[in-house]
């Protein structure tokens, strides 16, 4: 059976049958599809008989939410394929239904479709799989010449010691849930994942005319785990729309930047209702004692569990979370190497670079055991100021005798006094360095070259701020949260923090080199984890030069 990047997958068994067949579903469907499976519940529909099958509308009730919020869970498996509950045919108790025979655009048409509808002849009756893909495409936009599978009996119940297992209690009924006409929700929303799809689930499934989206931005991202790594809040808003849309396009989404806890919900008069998991349960109160501060009524508020991350390991939460996503990043390729006739075929040059406090050094060194050939560019602008060097005579005329030792060498902690917080003394320096400091790595790595040197590690704290991006095939930034740098840089420097502080206002921040950089590692947690992450980096380097 081929392979498709898109499908829709038609569940018709009854939603307690649904419980229990939904991990084996979603493995089969899994093989199928790749990128994008659209899932559409139609519990009890038929694809037998005489007449052709015609959507009915489902209640929004607990019950569905529980199979949706489950469906999402147990897909987290999938991390690559992208799950999309669609929720235009569940309507909620003020919600208009479509007009008749209207077919809902998708943003990735299926190409095949699929259901556990159960045929009794080894699931693969002609007439059948005909009227599944004639019902599937009087509901939603399909890709020309559609391929139908019915995935009845490739799958089969789970059993735990010979007998059939029981979905798990849940509280959930067949009552109708409460619906409001606006309801509002707040979150960061980085990487859409299957934690914030139930969220937006059970957000789409209550209300009934609008859904107001506080999206956290600025000062609020500041305490995030690798903030550094989260998405601009444009991008972050595109994704949001792609998904809602997709899933319900009958809603008016409304989105705004957060930039302090409360935002729109404690201002907006038309609200009724505030969505909040476990965690921010705090907040939906607190959004209520603002309101009647006000005068403005109180919103109900409707708490979500939680969903588990199965696949969570150290340094990662229990839940499903994006700054698990993030950390699973780290060491990862994000964007394209790159591809330059100027560059030498080989050694395959990486720039590494941070922040000083980074751990930058201890990175390099750990490249360096696994095979790269280390060259340290800090390194060499000290030797090229040293006495007789290129740039000796050049430093001391610019910035004084004073620099200079006893010895006749420069001073390098008298020379950074005068040049770190002031950035024009900076750049004269760095005017008269870089370009010398440059030309010198060049020339150490065609000796890397000529040693047979496959993997070259240009060692450049100032990497780009320096130019020398050109250089190199992939960069690779250092990140650690700056408050943790400092500490660093106070042990290992002994100077004072206002000191360590000016030092980094004058590089590149963290969040800026991130932008550049092809893999990031992060250095702030235990060594080991930051060795783990640089051994990932190599092998998935290691990888790709093979790919070439």
């Amino acid at each position: 059976m081929s392979v498709f990047r898109s499908g829709l997958l038609v569940l018709t068994s009854p939603l307690s049958a649904l419980s229990l067949r939904l991990v084996p579903i979603l493995a089969s469907a899994a093989r199928l599809v790749q990128d994008t499976l659209y899932v559409h519940l139609q519990p009890g529909l038929s694809l037998t008989g005489s007449t052709q099958p015609r959507s009915t509308y489902v209640p929004a009730t607990s019950e569905v939410y529980s199979l949706i919020s489950k469906l999402y869970t147990d897909a987290d498996v999938h991390a690559d394929l992208d799950v999309r509950v669609l929720l235009t045919n569940i309507l909620n108790q003020g919600a208009t239904p479509p007009a008749l025979g209207s077919v809902q655009n998708l943003s990735q048409p299926p190409e095949v479709v699929l259901t556990d509808f159960e045929t009794g002849d080894g699931g693969q009756s002609n007439p059948v799989k005909q009227r599944l893909e004639r019902y599937a495409t009087s509901c939603y936009s399909c890709r020309p010449n559609l391929i139908s599978v019915l995935l009845y009996p490739e799958y089969e119940l789970e059993a735990v010691d010979g007998e059939l297992s029981q979905p798990p209690e849940t509280g959930a009924s067949e009552e109708p849930l409460q619906s409001y006409s606006d309801i509002v929700v707040g979150g960061t929303f980085d990487r859409i994942h299957n934690g914030h799809k139930i969220l937006l689930s059970v957000c789409c499934m209550l209300a009934e005319k609008r859904l107001l989206m506080g999206i956290s931005d600025k000062d609020l991202l500041e305490i995030k785990t690798l903030k550094e790594l989260i998405l601009p809040y444009e991008q972050r808003v595109s994704q949001l729309s792609a998904f809602l849309v997709d899933i319900k396009p009958s809603l008016q989404y409304e989105m705004v930047p957060l930039t302090d806890r409360f935002g729109p919900s404690i201002t907006d008069p038309h609200l009724k209702c505030i969505v909040v998991s476990e965690e921010t349960l705090k907040g939906g109160l607190a959004v209520n004692r603002k309101r009647v501060e006000k005068g403005l009524a109180e919103l109900a508020i409707h708490e979500i569990s939680l969903a588990r991350d199965a696949r969570h390991s150290k340094n990662e939460e229990e839940k499903i979370s994006s700054s698990s996503l993030r950390y699973r990043l780290l060491g990862t390729l994000l964007l394209p190497p790159r591809k330059d006739s100027s560059l030498p075929s080989s050694p395959y040059i990486i720039g590494l670079t941070g922040i000083s406090g980074s751990g930058k050094s201890t990175v390099a060194q750990h490249l360096a055991n696994l095979g790269a050939f280390h060259l340290d560019v800090d390194a060499l602008g000290h030797d090229i100021y040293a006495p007789g060097g290129p740039v000796y005579n050049q430093v001391v005329e610019a910035f004084g005798e004073d620099i200079v030792k006893e010895d006749g060498t420069i001073n390098r902690a008298v020379l950074g006094a005068k040049v770190f917080g002031d950035r024009e003394q900076l750049k004269r320096l760095t005017d008269i360095m870089w370009p010398v400091m440059a030309q010198a790595a060049k020339e150490k790595i065609e000796e890397a070259a000529a040693q047979g040197a496959t993997v070259c590690v240009l060692d450049a704290a100032m990497l780009l701020e320096s130019d020398w991006a050109d250089m190199v095939h992939e960069i690779w930034s250092i990140i650690v949260p700056e408050e943790e740098a400092i500490r660093r840089i106070l042990i290992r420097d002994g100077i004072s923090e206002e000191a360590a502080r000016k030092r980094l206002e004058n590089q590149m921040p963290s969040s800026q080199r991130v932008k550049h950089s092809h893999v990031v590692l992060c250095t702030m947690w235990e060594p080991e984890d930051t060795y783990e992450q640089t051994e990932k980096a190599w092998a998935l380097l290691q990888k790709r030069l093979k790919e070439e």
